[in-house]
């Protein structure tokens, strides 16, 4: 039986859960790079207000985790005295990034944190979670196999990349509109791996991208020259879309247009602009009226999404009801957008 997969969302709520209920088991995070993996640990650690240590084990020396002896004449004993960096009391997360790219002596030290929680006189606090993260020999990384004990003290959880979970991110934390459409209609470049480039899409790039992008520089040093120019022709083709603004205001007009990656922009720079209930609102209406409804529908997930985030799905909810013809389309709808 092969592993279960986990989207980053799915995973974000696990490590939601496990917190919640104070699960102290370690938990080993599987994924390629680029995925999202450490950045899905840090926002779980600042909602629940916890300590964050992200070590880069690869780029540790055995006496960087073990520490260094030090001679107590008096006593006749050398001492270990333990990093800096470890944590010493509070409540937080030690998550071991990059375990498996460490060699075998590294990771014998690791294994005595994340078995006995010490390392020589060292003990990890109470309050600390152990979690761990690495990549995969077919993520073409320069990985040691981990050893089977090592293995067998951890819960495994394996990550891939997931469209809907990026765009949910992306909307939640200001990654351009474009660079969502045009992974939104071309969701194979979400992640595609290039041995041969230094730059390659990933959910990390594409991030990197927006930045780039938002200042109108080129992004092919985040994403590589194929992405780049396939993004850099989807831009063209928005240049005729309607007037989002003039819609979010309730004064749209014009026509949903026909091109399948223009719909997308359309659909997804309205929910990424809607900032309060009344643009929302005018954005839903506009939709009803020019749109299929699969692209009502798309509009409708991730505005309620961004509401719901906002602490604004109460009132936008009230508004939909109130109308008919949204009333309507909300109860045809509610399992799908995720109101049942």
């Amino acid at each position: 039986m092969d592993e279960a997969i986990y989207t980053p969302e799915k995973l974000r709520s696990t490590l939601d859960a496990i917190v919640h209920n104070d699960v102290r088991l370690s938990l080993m995070l599987w994924g390629p790079p680029g995925i999202g993996k450490s950045s899905i640990v840090a926002q779980v650690a600042q909602a629940h207000n916890l300590d964050l240590i992200d070590l880069r084990l690869s780029q540790l020396a055995p006496t960087d985790l073990r520490g260094l002896p030090v001679a107590e004449h008096d006593q006749g004993i050398a001492r270990w005295y333990p990093p800096e960096f470890l944590p010493r009391d509070g409540q937080g997360i030690l998550f071991l990034d990059e375990i498996n790219m460490a060699p075998p002596s590294l990771q014998g030290i690791a294994q005595q944190l994340i078995l006995d929680r010490r390392v020589g006189s060292y003990h990890v606090p109470d309050g600390w979670f152990i979690w761990a993260a690495g990549n995969r020999k077919e993520d073409y990384a320069a990985v040691f196999d981990m050893p089977a004990p090592l293995g067998n003290r951890f819960i495994h959880y394996h990550i891939a990349p997931d469209l809907d979970s990026f765009k949910g991110y992306g909307l939640s934390n200001g990654i351009h509109e474009h660079i969502l459409a045009f992974i939104a209609y071309r969701p194979e470049l979400l992640h595609k791996v290039d041995q041969l480039q230094p730059a390659w899409p990933s959910p990390r790039t594409w991030e990197m991208a927006s930045a780039l992008h938002r200042t109108k520089l080129e992004i092919v040093p985040a994403v590589g020259v194929a992405a780049a120019t396939e993004f850099q022709a989807y831009t063209t083709l928005i240049d005729d879309m309607p007037d989002l603004s003039s819609i979010l205001a309730g004064k749209g007009s014009g026509v949903f247009p026909d091109e399948p990656s223009v719909r997308y922009a359309v659909t997804i720079g309205l929910a990424a602009r809607a900032k309060n209930v009344e643009q929302a609102m005018n954005a839903f209406l506009w939709m009803m009226e020019k749109a299929p409804a699969e692209w009502v529908q798309l509009l409708a997930v991730d505005m309620l999404r961004l509401s719901r985030e906002r602490g604004q799905l109460g009132e936008l909810a009230k508004r939909l009801l109130a109308d008919p013809k949204a009333k309507a389309f909300m109860a045809q709808f509610r399992e799908l957008i995720g109101l049942a």
